[in-house]
Formats: C-alpha cells, sequence, structure tokens
C-alpha cells in the first residue's frame, strides 16, 4: 500500500512539473503568430464586407468609367474570400521540405515574413487604389496560414511530454477561436469596422508576427528533431531540460530513441512512401476521414456566411454584428474547456460526442429556419442553435484533428503526414467557401442536412476505427492499428526497416557522431 502511495504521489508530481513556464511560452508565442491568424482571417472579412464591395466598385469605375456589373462583383469578392485557402493549399506543399531543411521553431519564425507582406499589402490596397492587393495579399496570407497549421501542431506534439500532448495540442484550436473573436471585435462599427477604417483590420495582422518574431528566438528547437534529425543529443538534451524544466532527461532521451524505428539516420519518408507503406494505412485514412471532417462539418460555411445566417434567422442588420460576437466568445470558451479535459476524456468521447452533437443541432436548425417565419420565437431558436453547433464543434471536432495527426506517425513520417492532412484541410476549405452559397441558393433551409450527413459519416467511422490515444506512446498507438493494418508490430518493424535501409547507408558517411552521441548509441543498441 505505501509503495502504491508513493507512486502515485510521484505520477501526481510529475503531472503538476509538465507545464514549465519555457512549454507555456513556446506555445502561446507559436500560437499567437500562427493559428491566431488562420482564425483571424476566417472571421476578418465578414465585417468589411459592404465596404470592400464599394472599393472594388469605386476602383472599377475610376479605371473603366463604367459601374462594376453584379455578376463581376459578386466574382471578384468569392475569390477574395477563397483564395485564402489556395494559398492555405501552396503552404502546406511546400511545408514539408521548409520544416526538413530549416526545423520547427526556424520555420514558423521564417513563416512570420509571408504575414509582413500580406499585411502591408492588404493594409496599403486602398490607399494605392488597387484591389488586386488586396487579393494577393489574402493569398501570401493563406499561404502562411498553410504553412503554420502543420508546422505549428508539429512543433507542440514534439515539445510536450505524452501525458499533456493532447492539451498543449489543443493550443493551436483555442488560439484559432481567438483569432476568429478578436476578427469579430475589431470589426465592430466602434472600432476598425468603418468605411474609413477597414484597412486597419488587415494591417494589424503584423502585430503577433513581430511578437513572435521577438520571442521564439529565445527557446529551443524541437528536442526530437534535434535528436532524430539533425543527430545533435547535447542541443536536444539542452532542449528538453529547458521545456520540462528539470536537470535529468536521461529518460525522455532514451523514450524518444526507442520510439524510433531507426535510431540513427532517419530518413523523411516522402508522401508516396508513406501512402505504400501498410504499417500505417488506416492511420493516414483516419487522419484524411478527420481532416475531411473538420473542414466539412458545416463551420467555415458559418464563419463565412454569419451574416446572412442571422439575416435569414429574422436578426436585425444593426444588431447582427453584435450578435456575431457572441459565436466567437462560445467556439473560444468551448475550445478552452475541451483542452481542459482533454487528457481526463481523452480523444475519443470528444470527437465522436463533437460530431455526433452537431447531427442533433442541424437537424433541429433546419427545422427551425424551414418555419420561422410561422412562429415568431424560431429566429431565437436558430440562434441557440448555431452557438451550440459551434460548441459541438470546439470540443472536439475543431482541434483533436491537428492532435492526432501529430500522435500516429512517428518522426520520419510526420512532415508527410502533415502535408498530407494539409492538403485535404484546405482543399474542403476552398470548396466550402466557393460551393456553401450554391447549395444554400439551391436547398434553402435544407442545405445544413449536407453537413449533417458528413458529420454522421464522420462520427459513424470514428466510432468503428479510431483507437484512443491519451498517454499513449507511438509503440501502443501502432499497435492498436496493427491488427487493421493486417500486420504484426514486428512487420511494421521490418517494412519501416526495408524502407530506410537504402537511404541510412546512403547518409552513413555523412554522419560522425561525436563521443557522446557514441555514448548513446552503445546505450541503445
Amino acid at each position: 500500500m505505501a509503495n502504491l502511495e508513493a507512486l502515485l504521489e510521484t505520477n501526481s508530481k510529475r503531472e503538476r512539473n509538465d507545464w514549465s513556464g519555457s512549454l507555456i511560452v513556446a506555445a502561446l508565442a507559436g500560437a499567437f503568430g500562427s493559428s491566431f491568424l488562420y482564425g483571424y482571417n476566417l472571421s476578418v472579412v465578414n465585417a468589411p464586407t459592404v465596404y470592400i464591395k464599394k472599393f472594388y466598385n469605386a476602383t472599377w469605375e475610376r479605371r473603366y468609367s463604367s459601374s462594376i456589373d453584379e455578376g463581376t462583383l459578386t466574382l471578384l469578392w468569392s475569390i477574395t474570400v477563397s483564395i485564402f485557402s489556395i494559398g492555405g493549399l501552396v503552404g502546406a506543399i511546400i511545408v514539408t521540405p521548409i520544416v526538413k531543411f530549416f526545423g520547427r521553431k526556424y520555420t514558423l519564425m521564417l513563416n512570420n515574413i509571408f504575414a509582413v507582406i500580406a499585411a502591408l499589402l492588404m493594409g496599403f490596397s486602398s490607399l494605392a487604389g488597387s484591389f488586386e492587393m488586396l487579393i494577393l495579399g489574402r493569398i501570401i496570407m493563406g499561404i502562411d496560414a498553410g504553412v503554420s497549421l502543420s508546422a505549428l501542431p508539429m512543433y507542440l506534439s514534439e515539445i510536450s511530454p505524452k501525458e499533456i500532448r493532447g492539451s498543449l495540442g489543443q493550443v493551436t484550436a483555442i488560439f484559432i477561436c481567438i483569432g476568429v473573436f478578436t476578427g469579430q471585435v475589431l470589426g465592430l462599427p466602434e472600432i476598425f469596422g468603418k468605411e474609413s477604417l477597414w484597412p486597419y483590420l488587415f494591417g494589424v495582422i503584423i502585430v503577433p508576427s513581430v511578437i513572435q518574431l521577438v520571442i521564439l528566438p529565445f527557446l529551443p528547437e524541437s528536442p526530437r528533431y534535434l535528436l532524430l534529425e539533425k543527430h545533435d543529443i547535447h542541443r536536444a538534451e539542452k532542449a528538453f531540460r529547458t521545456f520540462l524544466g528539470k536537470a535529468d532527461v536521461s529518460y525522455e532521451v532514451e523514450e524518444v530513441l526507442a520510439e524510433s524505428q531507426i535510431h540513427r539516420n532517419v530518413q523523411l519518408a516522402s508522401i508516396l512512401q508513406l501512402l505504400r507503406n501498410r504499417s500505417v494505412r488506416w492511420q493516414i485514412i483516419t487522419v484524411v476521414v478527420t481532416m475531411g471532417c473538420y473542414q466539412l462539418c458545416g463551420l467555415n460555411a458559418i464563419w463565412y456566411y454569419t451574416n446572412s445566417i442571422f439575416s435569414a434567422s429574422g436578426i436585425n442588420h444593426d444588431t447582427i454584428p453584435y450578435v456575431t460576437l457572441s459565436t466567437g466568445a462560445t467556439e473560444t470558451l468551448a475550445a478552452v474547456f475541451s483542452g481542459l479535459v482533454i487528457e481526463r476524456l481523452g480523444r475519443r468521447p470528444l470527437l465522436i460526442g463533437g460530431f455526433g452533437l452537431m447531427v442533433v443541432f442541424f437537424a433541429v436548425l433546419t427545422t427551425s429556419l424551414t418555419l420561422q417565419y410561422h412562429v415568431s420565437w424560431l429566429p431565437f431558436l436558430s440562434i441557440a442553435c448555431i452557438l451550440a453547433i459551434i460548441a459541438s464543434f470546439c470540443i472536439g471536432p475543431g482541434g483533436i484533428p491537428f492532435v492526432l495527426t501529430g500522435e500516429f506517425f512517428e518522426q520520419s513520417q510526420r512532415p508527410a503526414a502533415f502535408m498530407i492532412a494539409g492538403t485535404v484541410n484546405w482543399l474542403c476549405n476552398f470548396a466550402v467557401g466557393l460551393l456553401f452559397p450554391f447549395i444554400q441558393s439551391g436547398l434553402q433551409t435544407y442545405c445544413f442536412l449536407v453537413f449533417a450527413v458528413i458529420c454522421l459519416t464522420g462520427a459513424t467511422y470514428l466510432f468503428f476505427v479510431l483507437p484512443e490515444t491519451k498517454n499513449k506512446t507511438l509503440h501502443e498507438i501502432s499497435q492498436a492499428f496493427a491488427k487493421r493494418n493486417k500486420v504484426t508490430l514486428e512487420v511494421q518493424e521490418m517494412d519501416q526497416y526495408s524502407a530506410e535501409r537504402k537511404s541510412s547507408a546512403e547518409q552513413e558517411s555523412n554522419f560522425s557522431p561525436t563521443k557522446d552521441n557514441g555514448e548513446a548509441e552503445c546505450r541503445i543498441v
């Protein structure tokens, strides 16, 4: 009994010590200059829509001495909104070679170049009388978001102990929500939501980027990256000490090396190699399904077209900007709640439960929108449903897909996995932004049933396929998928060994370990 109490006390003490100051600063600074800007750019175009369209019309008249026709204006606006996703797709594609060459931390830092350029282009577009600058700024800002939504979760998953991996991973989702809310607040008529001030909404993007550039240089690179890809055991140990806040990190170093199939000369897997690897087949499918449902579940449609949805619900036009604030606040609170409970409840219940609740509330929302002109109080039920859908999304589907992508794959496969996840993410994001107006026009109040079906499909798949990954090592997660992949764990290791043996041999001559590295090798072998 005494031994059991001592063990529980030790575990409890370790959990309390998991959150070091450096770990918290790294998460906050990384997310503020990355996922915050993604969320901000999702919502910031909503408030100044009327003024931006007026700017497009005035610019067109000045150039061509005639008013722009409605069809061309709608096309330009649709491009402005959805081209952000095209930029995101480009960012997701280029992130793999960037994180390989520069590392996780320096990728986040260099990525701020895109944000600064985008902020300057969009902020000065009105002054220059060029709507092309605004569109170009949006696509460059999309590239920034595409890079950061892969590099940030990768960085956070590699610097965090497995006991708080889910909670720290949720920081990405929490700051997306804070970014959305900030965009809504700054877009109020009392702040920047005026015809003369709307360019400032885009110019302030430069602030989070500068703050991140000031803080990140004082924090270490990912210790896993340093150890497994750069073979620098001294810097890796130093990074572990900084992030974990303790002097003895030998256990963590050995644990990381034990999780790697090849302890030396880790060769990054290409997308094609990853797709051909049968030992991670269902992990890839699960990432594709969760990322696809993350975007296609309908939440981005609500963000892009919040005003029109509230107008259809019967809300007064002047009141809409303030009612919209409730959506951002709800999203933020739900994401924080998810971050607090994810290590207690696990990933499975939050994901499946979140999608399941969205199915219910989408069905109720469809009913209330259909009957709202017959019953006076139904518009308020529509608003309640929208808030409930947002909360349901944020307790699980809003952040956990990023966490799972970092948990499913080993170091050499992670960049390619995030590239696949990012590509699916941004293609689906673009599809929703482009197609939702037509779906809404064709199906009217029944348009949200499409998203209900997608959520139901996602919840069903996850119920039958997704194992719980809470507090599990990569080895344990791989073991959970092994039966479905129709391989034993030994075969998994042989597959990985065969795939990387050639690349290891090619790099052998380039790797000259120091005495301490050799000492580490002896311990492992």
